[in-house]
């Protein structure tokens, strides 16, 4: 990675790369920022590195039509950003701030939404899992499935019994859900701390 694009991405540059997930450019099945903030997430996190022509095809579902060249160094430059800003928080052991609310109550605003901003996140972040599956679960799957709860939780994906009795726990889903930025750290620590 270039000393370029290594820098910790901005309230600014946040804001330019929201405009373009949202423009006409890309695909309507393309991640917003919220899906893309939770892929990356994921992709910091698998204990496999993710080449990142994969997660770039995962997230823009199509390639986008971009207006010149120029323009498409420039959102590649900010997703590697998002990418690093994300995975510079996780190695120094800070939680990453998410771009949503930790709630899976529907906004008043949102009522032309079918999902919370939390479930869209959960869902690409386990997108982002999926892509790894085995290598997430295999040294220690009772371990991972454990930290990974909370989001599967507020992913929606699931129908295990467990999962959707915690889902009809309100009051459970939301404490689950105010846990999933710390929750990323100790997966993050899972894979990548070197053992004691």
């Amino acid at each position: 990675m270039s000393s370029a694009t290594t820098g910790l991405i901005t309230e600014a540059e946040l804001d330019q790369l929201e405009t373009f997930l949202f423009s006409s450019a890309v695909s309507e099945d393309a991640l917003d920022l919220i899906g893309t903030h939770g892929l990356l997430c994921a992709i910091n996190i698998s204990p496999v590195k993710i080449p990142e022509q994969e997660w770039l095809d995962l997230l823009f579902d199509t390639e986008p039509q971009w207006e010149s060249n120029a323009q498409k160094d420039h959102i590649l430059g900010l997703l590697r950003k998002l990418h690093y800003t994300i995975g510079n928080d996780l190695y120094n052991d800070q939680e990453t701030l998410l771009p949503c609310e930790l709630t899976l109550d529907l906004d008043d605003e949102d009522e032309d939404e079918d999902l919370a901003e939390l479930t869209i996140w959960a869902q690409s972040f386990m997108e982002g899992v999926f892509l790894r599956e085995e290598d997430w679960f295999g040294d220690d799957e009772e371990t991972v499935a454990g930290l990974l709860l909370p989001i599967m939780v507020a992913s929606d994906l699931f129908e295990d019994k467990e999962v959707l009795e915690i889902r009809q726990d309100r009051a459970l889903s939301e404490e689950m859900a105010e846990q999933i930025p710390e929750l990323l750290v100790d997966l993050y620590l899972h894979y990548h701390a070197p053992e004691k």
